[in-house]
């Protein structure tokens, strides 16, 4: 830091410039005295009556000190009012007003740096507020969604327990179908509260236990698990695999929870298009998975939200299918933590969810 622009420095010079400005001006104006009383005799005269009545040394005093207080005044102008800004906009931002911010006139001397900071607060401030409030209008939406989503299989439950603890049903084939529906949406209630509880292990932390997998034969796993489930739903699972390995570092399980999420949503979704592929390709920088389904389009609208907690596109797409509305929020949380990216293309022709991740040697 230059040491002239340090507010200590600055104080001091002003002082000396005040100093020397207020005697140049008192010996300015004993030379102006000098000048008249040789140029016009009756200043003689004026100045003889003023030195009767106040002493010289006092007249010298008075103007010097004078001339000293005005020069400081001016000098430290620029600095008092940049220290009556600071004040005002501390006093403003102590009333809430935290979009309030200092104009920043030098970044060397002291007074700019605290300019500079009381910026730097207030904006810290500001957003520090600001993600409290989202972060209470989120809580405020899951216990929202996490209350509807419970109380709707819930309610059927009750509703249908009911009937059968009131004998309302007229024979056992009645009986056994209430009873079909209960566990139904009994098992939608359980997956409901497994999601929601992985989520919140996950979003506050998780510890990953990544070994070197090869992606191409761990898609090619599942694609023989899942050939029969896919099979069951009227569909036929369909793969193509990368030429050579893929290999990341990755939690094998967790990875495999995210394949299963988007073949158990295509399965869902894709119906009308009869068809899932499962495709792998590997270059030298990352490994990229994609679950392509050829039901129905995503409003274009709506993609970029498909990866949000709860999230509903329209109901010709959720229906009455049983899901948590957190398996995909889960799948991107889980890809986020290795490093990679998730996302969804949609057209009239398929629907893609497409996984990237780091490769490895």
């Amino acid at each position: 830091m230059n040491w002239t622009k340090q507010l200590t420095w600055k104080l001091l010079i002003n002082v000396l410039l005040s100093i020397l400005l207020s005697v140049a001006t008192v010996f300015a104006l004993l030379l102006l005295c000098v000048f008249l009383v040789e140029m016009f005799g009756f200043a003689r005269d004026i100045f003889g009556a003023i030195e009767e009545i106040f002493p010289p040394e006092l007249v010298i005093t008075v103007v010097g000190l004078f001339s000293f207080f005005l020069y400081y005044y001016l000098l430290m102008r620029l600095t008092v009012k940049r220290i009556n800004q600071v004040v005002t906009t501390v006093q403003a931002i102590a009333d809430g007003n935290l979009e309030q911010r200092i104009k920043v006139h030098s970044e060397v001397d002291e007074l700019g740096k605290l300019e500079q900071n009381l910026n730097e607060m207030a904006h810290k401030l500001q957003y520090s507020i600001e993600e409290e409030r989202r972060a209470e209008r989120t809580k405020s939406e899951l216990i929202t969604n996490v209350s509807h989503d419970l109380r709707t299989p819930l309610t059927s439950i009750i509703g249908y327990l009911r009937l059968v603890e009131e004998d309302r049903y007229r024979d056992e084939i009645e009986l056994r179908h209430y009873i079909r529906i209960a566990y139904e949406k009994s098992e939608s209630l359980h997956l409901m509260i497994e999601d929601l509880f992985e989520y919140s292990r996950m979003s506050g932390g998780m510890t990953l236990h990544t070994q070197r997998v090869n992606v191409a034969e761990l898609v090619s796993q599942l694609f023989v698990h899942y050939q029969v489930p896919v099979e069951e739903c009227g569909m036929t699972l369909r793969m193509r695999n990368a030429q050579r390995p893929a290999y990341v570092n990755a939690d094998t399980l967790k990875l495999v929870r995210v394949f299963e999420n988007l073949l158990s949503n295509g399965m869902k979704y894709g119906r009308a298009g009869q068809f899932i592929d499962m495709v792998v390709h590997s270059d030298p920088v990352e490994a990229r998975v994609e679950i392509i389904n050829y039901g129905e389009q995503i409003p274009q609208a709506d993609l970029p939200h498909v990866f949000e907690r709860f999230y509903r596109v329209d109901k010709s797409r959720t229906g009455d299918r049983r899901g948590s509305g957190l398996g995909l929020a889960i799948s991107s949380t889980i890809i986020e933590l290795h490093g990679g990216r998730i996302w969804a293309e949609s057209d009239a022709t398929a629907t893609r969810f497409i996984v990237t991740l780091p490769r490895v040697p």
